[in-house]
């Protein structure tokens, strides 16, 4: 069974989604969530479905605290579920290409510091973008540069808003993220 720690920043709806799909199959399981949000709802998430998680602080992070916790827990595959910080060399040295990111934008466009959530979906609509869309990608150094493993589009009308954008881009989170993680775990024989 390969091991998964799902990092995440807010509500949690993403973490839980992986959660849920990799309970009802045999390859996989979301071992932790790690957190830096003591307020977040995704700590809920993970406690109805019984999973450990940790709060760290952003000195945590960027010391050896979080990467020491990781090592113990030994993943397969460390997934960041709408986690707003940005990943620590340290970390995504000793992981290299085992460390993903879900992204609510068609990269490289509408991306780098602060294009998170709302931000993203204000501009696409500010910007008139006839599509949008959900990019998955490998975390690097560089705020959502890693190569990209899979993106999906979605058609937008003139009278789309950023609360109806954000509606199609979590909906697509919900259909594609756990299957990509599960063709990504199958594609990879070899533990970290």
């Amino acid at each position: 069974m390969k091991k998964i720690i799902v990092f995440a920043s807010g509500s949690g709806t993403n973490a839980e989604n992986i959660i849920k799909y990799f309970s009802e199959i045999e390859i996989a399981k979301v071992v932790c969530v790690f957190t830096n949000n003591a307020e977040a709802k995704v700590i809920e998430r993970a406690k109805k479905y019984q999973i450990p998680f940790e709060i760290f602080s952003k000195i945590d992070l960027s010391e050896r605290n979080v990467l020491q916790k990781i090592q113990k827990i030994d993943p397969d595959l460390i997934v960041l579920a709408g986690f707003l910080l940005k990943f620590p060399e340290n970390i995504i040295e000793q992981y290299p290409n085992k460390i993903i990111n879900i992204h609510p934008a068609l990269l490289p466009n509408y991306g780098g510091k602060g294009m998170y959530g709302m931000h993203i979906h204000r501009a696409i609509v500010n910007n008139k973008e006839k599509e949008t869309g959900i990019s998955i990608h490998y975390v690097n150094e560089n705020y959502d540069e890693g190569g990209i493993i899979f993106q999906a589009n979605v058609a937008l009308t003139d009278d789309d808003t950023p609360e109806t954008v954000a509606e199609k881009i979590h909906e697509l989170e919900q259909k594609h993220f756990p299957e990509i993680i599960h063709r990504i775990l199958e594609d990879s024989n070899s533990k970290i």
